[in-house]
């Protein structure tokens, strides 16, 4: 398979091209990734077993970049799957990092905002206290640690409300139900901000293409669209932008849907330490929804 030159750099260097090595290559962050960068070597659970130390190293190489978007995202499903969650979005980061280090390539790995309470009135920024709250969240975090620990030059990228429009994620689910109800409620005290996943896939890439950012302050970054809403404010705008009424949205509470898992009140994660990094901002919420459902077929 041909590789997806990247320019990398370490201090002192000149440029050299990095292959580019995608890990949860059948995501929607991994497809993303890949039509972007239609060269890069994309692995899927099935081709690897990031949790196999031996195997992660047969596919690395020096000067490799690995975007980890890998990851056991079953929220619910991970209160009763603990070793499965853990192994996947902890065992998983910890062996790629220790397998880059040894074998010279770098690691950008992508984390969430449940990594965090969830209880804040303002956005959270990369060193705010985390406090996970569910088997999820900290498992990501335990993922978020070893990286830490055991890569001194790879980047953790937090990320929220990842969707494409297409297939199961919340604006897929939402372009459905309005073809089949004539009202669907939708929880209305929950706030995030919408990651158009191609937005996402554009900004990772711009980090890959630059040397590792220097200082602590630059190993964990925030990257989601701008702006802020609400699950049911979302609803209305799918509705909207699919020429439907978005009033049949209607809202309720968290409380009217529980969950085994808890959901954060507030996922709003501040980009600028990414803006402060030198790294392009992702354009307001809004505008990429509207070219997703453009994409999805309105």
């Amino acid at each position: 398979m041909t590789s997806h030159p990247v320019t990398s750099a370490t201090a002192g260097s000149d440029p050299v091209a990095a292959r580019l090595v995608v890990t949860g290559a059948g995501g929607q962050l991994g497809r993303a990734l890949l039509l972007l960068a239609p060269g890069a070597r994309g692995f899927g659970r099935s081709e690897l077993d990031i949790t196999d130390s031996d195997a992660v190293r047969r596919v690395l190489n020096p000067g490799d970049v690995v975007l980890n978007c890998a990851a056991y995202t079953a929220v619910d499903q991970a209160e009763t799957e603990v070793r499965a969650a853990f192994a996947v979005n902890a065992t998983g980061p910890a062996v790629l990092a220790a397998a880059c280090v040894e074998t010279g390539a770098r690691l950008i790995t992508v984390s969430t905002d449940y990594v965090f309470p969830g209880n804040s009135q303002q956005p959270y920024e990369p060193g705010d206290p985390t406090g996970p709250a569910t088997v999820y969240g900290r498992s990501k975090l335990a993922g978020e640690q070893a990286v830490l620990e055991l890569a001194p030059d790879a980047h953790i990228v937090r990320t929220a409300w990842v969707y494409t429009g297409r297939g199961t994620d919340f604006v897929a689910t939402m372009r459905r139900l309005e073809r089949e109800r004539d009202s669907v409620n939708v929880v209305a005290d929950q706030i995030g901000s919408p990651t158009y996943a191609p937005d996402l896939a554009a900004g990772l890439l711009e980090l890959a293409a630059r040397a590792p950012l220097p200082g602590a302050a630059a190993r964990i970054l925030h990257a989601t669209n701008a702006g802020q809403v609400s699950w049911f404010e979302l609803a209305r705008a799918v509705f909207a932008g699919v020429g439907a009424d978005p009033t049949r949205v209607h809202p309720c509470t968290t409380a009217d849907f529980p969950r085994p898992a808890p959901r954060p009140a507030y996922s709003v994660l501040s980009g600028a330490a990414w803006a402060a990094a030198g790294l392009t901002p992702l354009r307001d919420w809004d505008v990429a929804l509207a070219d997703a459902l453009a994409a999805a077929g309105g």
